[in-house]
């Protein structure tokens, strides 16, 4: 299980995202700097135990609306080959010393626990406290007969968010993974979805409501 560390990181992961949200075809930016405030999210658990994963909601004030934001990280304790492009940057933290944080989207790791959750083979964890189910997240695949193991993927950003096409091993399945960027709390309206991933996002009068942060599809 993951032990979550109460200890320095600096930079922040929200400073880290102050310059990084504005570079990403699906934020919908004011041309102001963001004003990110962490408003939930939650974690999964790596099997090996070195990589971190984290599924962090944001929330930008700096325009006229606040805007929510889904950013899956991942944290690594050495760079990830071929991954510069999903390198968010790196901070220094007091445990465990320098980490390389990436978009978890086009991380293998994340990628792979990330559909094992899908297919119910993976536990959601609490975000800020080690060893503890998160309850909130849930997540279906009506797909019978796929398997949790990735075999393969590629991730590709639009301005509609990002869209994970995963191969399964052994019967060669290619399903999308949807990773919902901007989160439209308590909208769940996908009824054509083979699945889902499923947790609290922030409403305006500071309650949450279940929202989609990712969805399943057969791939066109």
């Amino acid at each position: 299980m993951a032990v979550i560390h109460r200890t320095t990181l600096t930079p922040t992961k929200l400073e880290l995202l102050t310059t990084w949200l504005p570079a990403q075809p699906w934020y919908r930016g004011t041309g102001q700097q963001p004003e990110p405030a962490r408003t939930g999210g939650f974690r999964l658990d790596d099997p090996k135990g070195e990589v971190g994963i984290e599924f962090m909601v944001v929330t930008d004030t700096s325009g006229d609306q606040p805007v929510t934001y889904q950013v899956p990280f991942s944290y690594r304790g050495a760079p990830l080959a071929g991954a510069e492009d999903a390198l968010i940057g790196t901070t220094e933290h007091g445990v465990l010393g320098k980490r390389w944080v990436y978009d978890g989207a086009h991380d293998p790791v994340v990628v792979a626990q990330l559909f094992a959750l899908v297919a119910g083979e993976a536990e959601p964890q609490m975000q800020s406290t080690s060893d503890t189910p998160d309850p909130s997240v849930t997540a279906r695949l009506d797909e019978p007969g796929s398997t949790a193991e990735v075999a393969s993927f590629t991730a590709a950003n639009s301005p509609d968010g990002t869209d994970i096409l995963v191969t399964t091993a052994p019967d060669g399945r290619e399903l999308t993974l949807h990773v919902n960027r901007v989160l439209r709390p308590g909208q769940n309206a996908d009824g054509q979805a083979l699945g889902h991933v499923t947790a609290p996002a922030p409403l305006p009068d500071g309650t949450t409501a279940p929202t989609e942060f990712v969805v399943v599809h057969a791939r066109p």
